[in-house]
């Protein structure tokens, strides 16, 4: 199973004047920033492996980067948490272990539960038409087993939330961890009965907001991301 159901999680690269995909094939790049958004969507969509070394030289020929580029991009994804250097051997993928999944998901229960409870005081008449339409479709999905689309839409409410609380703080905390976690809630979403339990989870978030209710809105966050803590344990067990 390949890992493209998170192609779609992040944004589109872009950077500088010019996205990867605009600049020409005979035009090295320089900007950095361009190369970091590079290399992180491909550890997001799946192409780099945990633990696999990033070798500079080939970096660059991959995202046809200058060696400065390339080098102050590994250290931006460092400092993002994705990437690592290892005492004479480079720069790496890094892992994350279970213990430390666990960690990352507390910290997203209490900055999420603020989210949640901050959305349902802004949220609009529109917001709640579109949040209307998305509960529909994650039922619907999880109805036909469909798992992509089901953790597409899943992605899609999280991120909503986040952008109608409109806390820039929380929604840069919470892109950091997310890129962390990104095999860990693949391999979540791929566990058996996960949908069964996790709709009516998302259903409850759904419904609070909706409610213009911040209380019921961040205890129903509070109380699906306590879920996913359970399930990541059950799944590291079942391994």
């Amino acid at each position: 199973m390949s890992y493209d159901l998170y192609n779609n999680f992040g944004d589109n690269i872009e950077g500088g004047s010019k996205s990867m995909a605009e600049l020409g094939s005979k035009e090295l790049i320089t900007d950095h920033t361009v190369v970091t958004d590079g290399i992180r969507q491909a550890i997001l969509g799946g192409d780099f492996a945990p633990n696999q070394r990033m070798v500079e030289a080939d970096l660059c020929m991959q995202f046809h980067a200058s060696r400065s580029a390339v080098r102050a991009a590994l250290q931006e994804l460092g400092a993002q948490g994705l990437i690592e250097r290892v005492a004479n051997r480079g720069a790496r993928v890094r892992s994350v272990s279970l213990d430390e999944a666990v960690e990352i998901t507390e910290v997203r229960m209490v900055v999420e539960g603020l989210c949640a409870a901050r959305a349902a005081r802004n949220v609009t008449d529109a917001d709640i038409a579109e949040f209307t339409d998305l509960r529909r479709a994650i039922a619907e999905s999880a109805a036909a087993g469909d798992v992509f689309g089901y953790s597409r839409q899943n992605q899609l409410l999280h991120r909503r939330i986040r952008e109608i609380s409109a806390q820039r703080s929380a929604d840069e905390i919470l892109e950091r961890l997310r890129g962390q976690l990104v095999r860990h809630q693949f391999k979540l979403a791929m566990h058996p009965g996960r949908m069964s339990v996790s709709l009516p989870e998302h259903v409850a978030i759904i419904d609070a907001v909706c409610a213009r209710d911040s209380d019921a809105a961040e205890a129903a966050m509070r109380a699906h991301l306590r879920s996913v803590i359970t399930a990541l344990r059950e799944v590291a067990a079942a391994r």
